[in-house]
């Protein structure tokens, strides 16, 4: 089992460009994945994507990618028209003023958007970057999901031991179950009918009774769901949801044994299950 939280962690420097990487996991019913990239970089949240969702197929997760360019390549744009509207703008002002002089290179310079600048930025070689980089900080991510996923699964298969048994209490219980169904019609058959009904009769409407409250298939199929589940929880594929799923069966089955009940112990290991199986549903939560 792999446990739905996990946290990853990594840094890349080189002379251009300095990353860091921080992914984070939580339970959820279906994948949902929130990218924080850097503006320059949305043109790759596609392809970042394709990373992630092919490494974790269920759960929340959470990535912060930051970045800081240590050398930029630029390139320089004049606003022709700008310096034009300015070096205009200004000899009209000398005018109105009535102040000589030479409008110089340092008062156009210093309005705003005369020269432009626009980044060249090669994304391309920026993924080459970041795809290892994503790779590795999974890994980690990985690797503290499937510590934790590991100890759920003990406490898991712990419980999942424990119905086990609890079960087999139940079959134990059961013949005595249908003796005590048995008696108790036959006492008051005879009661009612004052021995003036055939007993043949009284017989065949005993056992159609004993057949209503017989819990032997509940048995056969709560044993069958409990051997599923360990065959589908030693799968290395996510299991989560179709586990969440058989837990739902093993409820239904569990349910009905106790409305059939007619024993105080059998009622105690009802419970004693329901119990059991509800820490397994809460556990399962967390499992991908």
């Amino acid at each position: 089992m792999i446990s739905m939280t996990g946290y990853g962690y990594k840094e890349f420097l080189n002379e251009k460009v300095r990353f860091s990487l921080e992914m984070k996991t939580y339970n959820n019913r279906y994948m949902d994945l929130i990218l924080n990239l850097p503006n320059p970089l949305s043109p790759l949240e596609g392809q970042i994507r394709s990373i992630i969702s092919s490494s974790i197929k269920r759960g929340r997760v959470e990535v912060y990618l930051r970045m800081k360019e240590l050398e930029e390549d630029l390139t320089l744009i004049v606003d022709k028209a700008a310096v034009k509207s300015y070096a205009d703008t200004l000899r009209g002002v000398q005018e109105l003023a009535g102040i000589s002089g030479d409008i110089s290179l340092g008062h156009i310079l210093s309005m705003e958007g005369v020269i432009k600048t626009d980044k060249n930025r090669d994304l391309d070689s920026m993924f080459e970057i970041l795809e290892p980089l994503f790779q590795d900080v999974l890994g980690q991510i990985h690797s503290s999901r499937a510590v934790e996923g590991a100890e759920t699964e003990k406490d898991i298969m712990g419980q999942i031991g424990f119905m086990e048994s609890c079960v087999e209490q139940v079959k134990e219980h059961a013949p005595r179950m249908q003796e005590q169904i048995t008696s108790t019609l036959k006492d008051k058959f005879e009661e009612i009918v004052e021995g003036k009904a055939d007993e043949s009769r009284i017989l065949a409407e005993i056992a159609v009774q004993v057949v209503r409250f017989d819990i032997n298939e509940e048995l056969q199929r709560l044993t069958t769901h409990l051997e599923g589940f360990r065959n589908i929880a030693a799968s290395s594929d996510p299991v989560g949801k179709k586990l969440d799923f058989l837990c739902q069966e093993i409820n239904r089955e569990v349910n009905t044994i106790g409305s059939k009940n007619t024993l105080v112990e059998i009622g105690r290991i009802v419970v004693e299950m329901k119990d059991s199986l509800e820490k397994v549903r809460e556990q399962l939560r967390n499992v991908e």
